[in-house]
């Protein structure tokens, strides 16, 4: 069993609601509309949908959404919200990678597909090969999908950092958020161990990130059966350079 399975619920979900801004949400939406070239009646998928904060305003614009998420908590949360706002948005709790995929498609194809987060970086090869792929299979031909992830090779080791503390967000009590990391160059995966902290409760989590190239992404993405179109090194959309801080790699279905 991957170690997400067992990572996603308490202190790291309240952490990461509470690292997200407005401002940051409405870039990324602002990205997704202008990049996806889907309009209102699309159907749209979000992987790794957390509690929503695409999927929700998506619905909210006329698009048909359906969000994965591992999360029973955010997936609960989000579809508690949907309904009392009488949405087009399915909220659905399971691995992505392994859940019957022709059950998520409905026979229809989606128009468009995204990840966002950092959740892109959370596989191997042979596993993310078969992520892509997935993606690839329930996309109409043409239809576009826009992945982000702040740990390829170009963004994450010129400023590798072994060790790292910062408080999370402005929410009362703080929380406090503390990561030891440990590189692996054979398998080009970082390892790991969070401890968060909030009015006296501490909890610890392990966590890995598999590091990719830029290039490597791109050979994935074509192997998978994609076009890739941009990589950008912005959330506005500019050219990736190295040492952004992550990418937003936009691709196509052949």
């Amino acid at each position: 069993m991957a170690w997400y399975h067992n990572f996603f619920y308490g202190l790291p979900q309240d952490a990461w609601k509470a690292a997200q801004t407005e401002e940051q949400t409405q870039l990324d939406l602002e990205l997704l509309v202008e990049t996806l070239e889907f309009g209102p009646d699309d159907r749209v998928l979000d992987i790794f949908c957390g509690y929503g904060r695409h999927a929700l305003p998506l619905a909210r614009m006329g698009a048909h959404v359906t969000g994965v998420d591992i999360s029973a908590e955010y997936i609960d949360e989000l579809n508690r919200v949907a309904n009392a706002q009488k949405l087009s948005l399915e909220a659905v709790q399971a691995d992505f990678l392994t859940m019957p995929i022709a059950e998520l498609a409905h026979a229809t194809p989606f128009d468009a597909a995204y990840c966002l987060g950092n959740s892109f970086s959370f596989f191997p090869r042979h596993d993310m090969l078969a992520l892509l792929t997935r993606i690839a299979n329930v996309l109409t031909p043409g239809g576009r999908f826009l992945a982000h992830s702040e740990m390829i090779a170009e963004s994450i080791l010129p400023d590798y950092q072994e060790r790292n503390w910062q408080p999370v967000g402005e929410a009362e009590p703080p929380i406090l958020f503390l990561v030891e990391n440990q590189y692996d160059p054979l398998e080009s995966r970082i390892d790991s161990y969070l401890t968060y902290v909030r009015a006296g409760e501490t909890q610890t989590r392990m966590a890995q990130h598999f590091v990719y190239t830029l290039a490597e992404l791109c050979h994935l993405f074509v192997e998978a059966g994609f076009r890739v179109v941009a990589c950008y090194g912005t959330v506005e959309g500019e050219p990736y350079s190295l040492g952004d801080e992550g990418v937003w790699l936009l691709a196509e279905r052949v």
